[in-house]
């Protein structure tokens, strides 16, 4: 084979596997991030209750994801969610990517979410909490409990209210 063609086949294969052949509908929900709204999909929880009342892959393994860093092991890649008890708001999400896409430049920001349950405290007055600053003040003023699941979500941010969307999303 020459190489021309050695190459051309090679930049063939390489863009079938980064180009889309079909779109698929994934629902959007809505968080709160830094009192901006944030669009994202939700595709795996490693909760088994929770995946299938959502309708998506239960993956227990995204569990070990929570290990605790130690000496030479990195860092893990997962931020806290702040998921309301009840449904009472919609959560709040500590970090998006800065822009979201290919551009993103936040290397902290990663789609998988350990997830913490908030509950106002009894005589406390609920509010919208739009950002986890708000949350953790609330929380250090004896309003809410915070409480660590162990469960693990992954949640891509697609959209970011005022700073753009992921190519195609319809």
């Amino acid at each position: 084979m020459n190489k021309q063609l050695l190459c051309s086949l090679a930049a063939a294969l390489l863009t079938a596997c980064a180009a889309p052949a079909t779109h698929v509908g994934l629902p959007l929900q809505q968080a709160w991030f830094q009192g901006r709204l944030v669009d994202y999909v939700t595709t795996d929880i490693s909760d088994g209750a929770m995946a299938r009342a959502l309708g998506v892959n239960h993956v227990p393994a995204l569990a070990q994801a929570l290990a605790p860093a130690a000496p030479g092991r990195p860092r893990t890649p997962v931020e806290r969610v702040y998921k309301f008890a009840d449904g009472e708001q919609l959560s709040v999400f500590p970090s998006v990517p800065r822009p979201v896409g290919g551009e993103n430049r936040d290397a902290g920001y990663s789609p998988l979410w350990a997830l913490v349950e908030v509950r106002w405290r009894a005589g406390s007055q609920p509010r919208l909490l739009a950002s986890e600053e708000a949350i953790l003040e609330a929380e250090q003023a004896g309003e809410l409990a915070l409480r660590h699941t162990g469960i693990v979500v992954n949640c891509p941010v697609v959209r970011v209210a005022g700073q753009g969307a992921l190519r195609d999303l319809r």
